[in-house]
């Protein structure tokens, strides 16, 4: 059977790479988009959704169940970046953050699941990050937001196992998308205790962002995932050395790795 996939945040960057993917591969595809109007040369069904809306959630679920009668596949992948230092990141910037990348998330779940329930199938791929695996400097809130939706998918997989759902996550490295654009960067305050390292660490992330993977990458990886019929609980996908900073938090002392994390940082 063919099967249906919804993608959040599939407009641009590596939810329309996945999108435009599976669609080739003849899976029934709905992308969403905060303003799909504005999006002329999608290939695949874009519907209006804001994960910061539970209303919108539930006409877009609502919609793929009326157009296909099922939800099948749903990649979790609508997110935005957050760079600053923590004490000069305004604290409703801090929560927006959250809203978007851990709240919305577990609202499209919540919309999903009673769906996949009554199929008694299904599978959930949350977009998470190698950065939620460790905190980075300047980036600590993005790195929280992602380390949560890592930790509630763990959580969420034995709660649904017997159902027959499978829940998952992908951590991607550095992609060449338009992440950097869209985030919210703190701004570099003349005269701040933060301004040089601060503003030397967003002139490298935006460097690593630009020659970043190619996002056709987490495409293969998703169309491999729907493959498998008991999927791993994590996958990372990346450049070798941001997969293995993960090996090597795992078997270094802290200390230790936090100063590999300065010196990478130049801190």
């Amino acid at each position: 059977m063919n099967k249906v996939i919804l993608i959040t945040g599939a407009s641009s960057g590596i939810g329309k790479a996945i999108g435009e993917f599976l669609h080739q591969k003849g899976f029934t595809v709905y992308g969403t988009s905060r303003n799909p109007e504005k999006i002329s040369n999608s290939v695949f069904p874009l519907l209006a959704l804001d994960v910061r809306n539970v209303e919108s959630i539930k006409a877009a679920v609502a919609e793929v169940i009326k157009l296909s009668g099922r939800i099948d596949v749903l990649v979790n992948n609508a997110g935005v970046g957050i760079t600053g230092p923590l004490e000069e990141i305004p604290t409703e910037e801090i929560k927006a953050n959250f809203e978007t990348n851990f709240f919305g998330p577990i609202e499209v779940m919540k919309a999903v699941l009673p769906h996949m329930r009554e199929q008694k199938s299904g599978l959930v791929i949350n977009i998470t990050s190698i950065a939620g695996y460790m905190g980075l400097p300047y980036r600590s809130v993005y790195s929280a937001s992602k380390g949560a939706l890592s930790i509630i998918t763990e959580a969420l997989r034995m709660e649904v196992k017997s159902f027959g759902i499978e829940i998952t996550d992908i951590a991607p490295g550095d992609f060449a998308t338009n992440i950097a654009a869209g985030r919210y960067h703190a701004p570099v305050i003349a005269g701040s205790a933060y301004e040089v390292p601060y503003d030397n660490t967003l002139k490298m992330m935006d460097t690593h962002v630009d020659s970043g993977s190619n996002p056709q990458e987490m495409a293969l990886a998703v169309y491999a995932i729907i493959q498998e019929p008991k999927p791993k609980v994590h996958y990372k996908v990346g450049a070798f050395m941001q997969k293995f900073s993960i090996v090597l938090k795992r078997i270094l002392p802290d200390k230790v790795y936090e100063q590999l994390l300065m010196n990478h940082y130049k801190l």
